[in-house]
């Protein structure tokens, strides 16, 4: 008993640990990552023009911060669920996804900036913010509950 309670605040501390660095993430995005788009959506962007970029400097970045999240994310996946179907699932879907925002991040970007900034903002949520590990834990918690 004492040591299945001991074995629980170990799985438990690894997961708040992982959380926190997820939120340490996002504190430090302005220090960690290159990405202008991170004041250019604060202010009123609908008036502004987009600010000037360096392309592959800000793909390298968004693909290292969506990498980051992942990593973490898949941490958490194999903490809560410690299933190796899950997490080759889940190594496979955030791959996949990972292509297709990227993709579309900076087709949308280099073919029609000035005229989709919402598009460009929503894309680029998905690419920054650990999103998909919110769908994720609750789709696994009740594909297992089913079974």
């Amino acid at each position: 008993m004492l040591q299945n309670l001991l074995k629980n605040k170990l799985k438990l501390s690894a997961v708040l640990f992982l959380i926190i660095l997820l939120i340490a993430i996002r504190a430090f995005e302005d220090t960690i990552f290159y990405d202008p788009f991170l004041d250019y959506f604060k202010l009123n962007y609908n008036n502004l023009p987009l600010p000037k970029i360096d392309v592959i400097t800000l793909f390298f970045s968004l693909g290292f911060r969506f990498y980051l999240n992942s990593i973490i994310s898949l941490g958490l996946l194999r903490l809560i669920f410690n299933d190796a179907k899950i997490i080759k699932f889940s190594i496979f879907l955030y791959s996949v996804l990972g292509i297709i925002l990227m993709v579309s991040f900076f087709f949308v970007l280099l073919k029609f900036g000035e005229t989709n900034k919402m598009n460009l903002f929503y894309i680029r949520r998905f690419i920054i913010q650990p999103i998909f590990i919110m769908l994720f834990i609750p789709a696994f918690y009740y594909q297992k509950k089913m079974k």
